[in-house]
């Protein structure tokens, strides 16, 4: 639950950042260029980030739940989960901050919208941006790596207990949180491994006449993708947390129970009209 609250968290705040981009792509000021290209860019990927590590950490607590159902691990007692949590945002921070204060620093005049990020970099400033989203890329192939090993690792589980023709509770369980499992694994696909396919390349690639150009259209495109998982993440909180799942059917419930007492009364008034008509 704790990892879940850190995910909305992350999401609230990409979608915070947001307008941000929205307003580069629409303005042609230098200063705005070189507000979003430290502030507005950096605050994506750091929600970005957490959003990924934090999906990390709930398929994570998901297997130790299989491996210890007792709950008796030190890891998924809910201090941990908030020192983790804390440990997290502070080592997503400090990069970030470091980032920005660097890119002030170093940054070059411009005296015209270049259009993208690249130009305000000086030499030295390159080289950190480079080291970012390098680290950036191996923070998410760690994840990507480690969800899918507890997605291979809990459907082996599932068929072992399967050809056992073990039809229990825990065999439930174990089947919930595989299907849990392939929720993370998807959402993670489809929305961040095109972006780290396009990011990466054009990190390095970008200053080149024959490639650059499109490897920054690609980056921008699977960056509105990876975005995306905003929309998704609320999957994640219905198939993973109880309270917003009895929410969201006790909502629908409520609207579906309206709608056949509207309908009720209307077939009752109708009747009532015929019969006095008669």
């Amino acid at each position: 639950m704790v990892y879940l609250k850190n995910l909305t968290a992350a999401d609230f705040l990409l979608c915070v950042s947001l307008p941000m981009r929205v307003t580069d792509y629409a303005s042609r000021s230098v200063i705005f260029r070189e507000l979003y290209c430290s502030f507005g860019a950096t605050s994506l990927y750091l929600n970005m980030y957490a959003s990924i590590i934090f999906m990390g950490y709930i398929a994570a607590d998901r297997y130790l739940t299989i491996i210890h159902p007792s709950g008796t691990h030190i890891l998924q007692s809910v201090r941990t989960a908030h020192i983790v949590s804390t440990v997290t945002w502070v080592f997503l921070l400090a990069p970030t901050i470091t980032y920005n204060i660097m890119f002030f620093i170093t940054h070059k005049p411009l005296t015209s919208d270049p259009g993208y990020c690249g130009p305000l970099f000086s030499t030295s400033f390159s080289i950190l941006h480079k080291t970012f989203q390098i680290s950036c890329t191996i923070i998410f192939l760690l994840v990507f790596i480690s969800l899918v090993f507890f997605y291979y690792s809990t459907s082996r589980k599932v068929l072992q207990a399967q050809q056992r023709q073990l039809a229990s509770f825990s065999t439930d369980k174990l089947v919930k949180s595989r299907r849990n499992m392939l929720v993370l694994v998807s959402i993670l696909c489809l929305c961040f491994v095109p972006y780290h396919l396009a990011r990466l390349p054009y990190t390095f690639l970008w200053t080149s006449c024959s490639v650059g150009q499109l490897l920054y259209h690609l980056k921008e495109v699977t960056t509105i993708l990876s975005v995306l998982n905003v929309c998704l993440d609320p999957l994640v909180y219905f198939f993973l947390c109880k309270t917003f799942r009895a929410q969201v059917n006790f909502s629908m419930g409520s609207r579906m129970t309206t709608q056949a007492t509207q309908e009720s009364e209307s077939s009752r008034k109708e009747v009532e009209i015929v019969e006095l008509n008669t």
